[in-house]
């Protein structure tokens, strides 16, 4: 009976020890990583560009064997580009897929929405493109790879009065837009404080198509320029019934112009206007070259913009925390990314700051020949 009985131990034995080496041999689990973007939708050309960035990144850091042994596996949900909708995404993202960080979003509206989200629940958040101060704010583990509006702001006022010679400006403002009032504000003061005249402010609000009123406002007051610290959907129609007024002068906006859209929308009335961003696929540097060189292989030979690039070193800045951590826990992450310095990005060097976010310079861009063409760099 004794004999019997350890003949049948033998083969039991032989499966646990088996067992526990195929476990050994698991792939470890995913590291996942939560995006929410505006993939469909009026701000569609941001999110989908933004998160082609994002996907080319994690390819590549994958193929490079990921981090802490794992893969990526990024798991993206569209908020559509409505209102409202982010904050239920992160949370589904967080309570559900158990994603360790999340990035997001390109629009500080809806940024906005998810900070609180992820700040209750210690998970970092790393926006590509959201500009507004109030992002950060929300609390420490919200960050950005961007510069911030009140930075881009006076970088706006230094190009509108050295480059553009404008003295006399007219502010055409979102009122609905948290990102357009900001700009506007952080445009208006150092403009003025260099001395600048902000010669009439008129408002609109997101989704209006007819802005002739406005412009009407604006014609008499005879501006040698127009801000319009807007989206390209309403930049692009405001330039056309511009035009269409005979408002000839130079009008300019911030990094909230940058979509192919621009000028698919705008066409003739959109060249000769500029704007700034965060990168230009037309720098020299070997690093934005291999970039673009690997977006268009991917992506059917779609040249990257400043929201591509974002994505990307939004992505990548995280990964590296996380490799510097050596772990995924929250908190780690959290100082690890806090602590970046001179990582050296596609849209440039980034540091950040003590308020979580980076500073940066600014590139201006135009609209030449139907095509956007790098004007100069404006350092902080």
């Amino acid at each position: 009976m004794i004999k019997a009985l350890r003949t049948l131990w033998l083969p039991a034995l032989a499966f646990t020890a088996f067992a526990a080496a195929a476990i050994a041999q698991t792939p470890a689990a995913t590291i996942k990583v939560g995006e929410f973007a505006s993939l469909t939708g009026k701000e569609a050309a941001f999110g989908q560009s933004s998160h082609k960035g994002t996907l080319l990144a994690i390819e590549e850091l994958n193929a490079r064997g990921g981090a802490l042994g794992q893969q990526f596996e990024l798991i993206t949900e569209d908020n559509q580009s409505k209102q409202g909708e982010s904050a239920t995404i992160a949370k589904k993202l967080i309570s559900r897929d158990k994603v360790i960080a999340l990035l997001g979003e390109v629009a500080s509206g809806r940024s906005l929405e998810a900070a609180p989200i992820a700040q209750n629940a210690k998970i970092p958040m790393v926006s590509p493109s959201s500009t507004n101060p109030k992002v950060t704010e929300m609390g420490s583990y919200i960050f950005r790879v961007c510069f911030i509006d009140p930075l881009q702001g006076r970088l706006l006022a230094k190009f509108a009065q050295n480059t553009l010679k404008a003295k006399r400006v007219a502010l055409l403002t979102s009122v609905s837009s948290p990102y357009s009032v900001g700009l506007a504000k952080f445009f208006k003061e150092p403009f003025i404080a260099q001395g600048g005249e902000i010669v009439i402010e008129q408002r609109f609000s997101e989704n209006d198509k007819d802005f002739k009123a406005q412009l009407t406002a604006i014609k008499p007051t005879k501006p040698d320029a127009i801000f319009v610290p807007g989206y390209y959907t309403e930049a692009a129609l405001i330039c056309k019934q511009a035009r269409d007024l005979g408002l000839e002068i130079p009008i300019f906006g911030g990094d909230g112009w940058e979509a192919p859209q621009l000028i698919e929308i705008g066409g003739k009335a959109v060249e000769g206007t500029y704007y700034t961003t965060h990168y230009s696929p037309e720098s020299t540097s070997p690093a934005v070259q291999k970039f673009v060189a690997d977006f268009r292989a991917k992506f059917a030979g779609e040249t990257p913009d400043a929201m591509a690039a974002l994505g990307y070193d939004s992505a990548m800045v995280l990964a590296d925390a996380i490799k510097r951590a050596n772990t995924t826990e929250g908190p780690k992450v959290r100082d690890a990314l806090a602590a970046t310095k001179n990582y050296s990005g596609i849209t440039g060097m980034i540091t950040i700051d003590a308020k979580r976010n980076a500073t940066k310079s600014a590139v201006v861009v135009t609209v030449k020949d139907g095509q956007f063409k790098f004007v100069e760099t404006i350092a902080p």
